[in-house]
């Protein structure tokens, strides 16, 4: 059977971290394309640059025409490029292109969702199909020949309203005020035992000085 495949890590992290305008950029794009964390946003500027790299190599000579061929017939059945594109129009590729590219994007595009956030909910809850398969990864590249096969694997009704629970806050005070008359009552409880308490006392002094006139008297 062979060795088990080695599990590859499928994306470069920046080299300078704290970058600001990087940050600022890549934080925008994710709340604009409805990404989960910024790890999806560089898997595919790592593809980005490996492309980028690859059509350098044939346009210096490096490697085979027949490579930069592929590249454009491949990216062109996701529809990132023309099919007629050169080389040089590959180059000018953002990432935005394979985001566009994106199920979760493509389902919002089509008027699938409402928003972002609820196209992602729908694909991660396998309410999206294509070509009537259940399709469960938000960012699943779509092809060109997928687009028009996108959609419901079972009626949804997007009208419907998302249940609320309580906020916490109101959970913390309602708590309280049940808390209340428990304090309450043990202060009444204890009230009522002092009070006895006093009462036993100014029993037993009233029966002490009636023996001590008894005994005088005698």
């Amino acid at each position: 059977m062979g060795d088990p495949k080695k599990i590859r890590k499928k994306y470069a992290t920046p080299s300078l971290m704290w970058d600001t305008i990087r940050l600022q950029r890549e934080h925008s794009l994710r709340e604009n394309y409805g990404l989960k964390n910024l790890r999806e946003l560089w898997i595919l500027a790592s593809e980005l640059r490996r492309v980028r790299k690859n059509v350098r190599d044939v346009l210096a000579g490096r490697t085979d025409e027949q490579v930069g061929k592929d590249m454009i017939a491949r990216l062109s059945r996701y529809n990132v490029v023309k099919g007629d594109a050169k080389l040089d129009d590959i180059l000018v590729v953002n990432v935005e292109s394979f985001l566009e590219r994106r199920l979760q994007t493509v389902v919002f595009r089509k008027g699938m969702a409402k928003s972002m956030k609820q196209a992602r909910q729908l694909v991660s809850h396998g309410i999206i199909s294509i070509n009537g398969r259940r399709v469960t990864s938000p960012g699943h590249l779509v092809l060109a020949s997928e687009e028009d096969s996108i959609a419901y694997f079972k009626p949804i009704n997007l009208e419907q309203p998302i249940p609320v629970a309580p906020a916490p806050a109101a959970a913390e005070g309602a708590a309280v005020e049940g808390a209340v008359p428990a304090e309450t009552g043990a202060v009444e409880v204890e009230g009522a035992k002092l009070e006895s308490s006093e009462h036993s006392e100014q029993e037993a002094e009233a029966k002490a000085e009636e023996a001590q006139e008894k005994a005088e008297g005698q």
